[in-house]
């Protein structure tokens, strides 16, 4: 078998649609798949842990790495930067792994302008309601914040046209399948076949 270099998939959903949760349990059942961690200037928050959740670096460090032109894709939410290092994104890759990139719409286009081959899920809630309800059984925010996360979801949401693969996380057992389905069927493409079993076919044919 020769060497097989993975996908980057860019995966992008509204808050409280069960992003983070279905990213997980496939990442769990795929040991192939991995998860980019972005690089942050905000303060670890308790329970996070450096390198797993964020990497964590100064203000000062963040400029160098712009500079350097290290960033696929860069944004600033609240006074705290936030990006994906190029480097560790593509040296995932070369590694054979297949990387999840969790960002919003905004960074998406970026990241597709310059990794065209990047291939984009949507994730969407069965409804407005059942995305209120999830918002609100976190129990962390006021009805003011959550309405506002409301607006800023129905804003995000129209973005979805923009992606190749929509899923509709009603169920989550079948919205998890739905995921496993899409990385299954690109590994299958005859592209990446022909990288993972070039001696076979060569065989084959010969």
């Amino acid at each position: 078998m020769t060497h097989s270099t993975g996908t980057l998939y860019i995966v992008s959903a509204p808050s409280g649609a069960g992003k983070t949760s279905l990213v997980n349990a496939l990442t769990d059942l795929d040991k192939q798949i991995r998860v980019s961690v972005s690089h942050t200037t905000r303060a670890m928050r308790p329970g996070e842990v450096n390198g797993v959740n964020y990497h964590f670096v100064e203000r000062e460090e963040f400029v160098k790495m712009i500079e350097h032109g290290d960033f696929l894709e860069r944004a600033e939410v609240f006074g705290n930067l936030y990006g994906t290092s190029q480097s560790h994104l593509l040296q995932t890759l070369d590694e054979g792994h297949d990387l999840i990139l969790e960002i919003d719409w905004q960074g998406a286009e970026q990241v597709r302008k310059l990794m065209p081959q990047a291939r984009s899920i949507f994730i969407l809630p069965p409804s407005q309601q059942a995305l209120r309800e999830r918002l609100d059984n976190r129990g962390q925010d006021s009805d003011e914040i959550i309405d506002g996360r409301m607006r800023e979801a129905v804003s995000e949401m129209s973005h979805y046209v923009e992606y190749d693969y929509l899923i509709i996380n009603d169920d989550f057992a079948v919205a998890l399948e739905d995921l496993k389905a899409i990385f299954r069927a690109n590994r299958l493409q005859h592209n990446r076949q022909q990288q993972r079993y070039g001696k076979l076919l060569a065989e084959l044919l010969g």
